[in-house]
């Protein structure tokens, strides 16, 4: 069983979701145990992740946001996207835009190039 498109794409979607919650489950089981400052539990979980304590994690925290002001140089790789068309300088549009609304993107943009001719009779 199970093997329709929709549970497919259920099980898909779970999977990225897991992917993308793992850091922050894993912080958040660090943070608990550092703060509950029971060896049994620390010994338990040191082979599934490394614990560290409170104090280590915020001067950690201090040291990268001193490093990210000190640094006047940051790398231009982020594409430059027109808020109002959505295309990127490559004149791209994004990945997640469905080509439905790229064609309606595109002809509003080709409708603002050309002028309609004025209403009313032509003599």
């Amino acid at each position: 069983m199970a093997k329709s498109l929709r549970s497919k794409w259920k099980r898909k979607m779970r999977a990225e979701k897991r992917k993308k919650n793992a850091p922050k489950e894993l912080v958040r089981l660090k943070n608990v145990l550092s703060k509950a400052n029971t060896d049994v539990l620390m010994n338990d979980v040191k082979d599934i992740a490394t614990v560290v304590t409170a104090e280590k994690v915020k001067e950690k925290n201090e040291m990268e946001v001193q490093a990210t002001e000190g640094d006047a140089m940051k790398m231009d790789t982020d594409l430059k996207r027109n808020k109002k068309s959505l295309l990127d300088q490559h004149g791209q549009y994004p990945v997640w835009m469905n080509p439905r609304q790229r064609k309606k993107l595109r002809t509003q943009r080709a409708k603002k190039g050309k002028s309609k001719p004025p209403k009313g009779m032509a003599w």
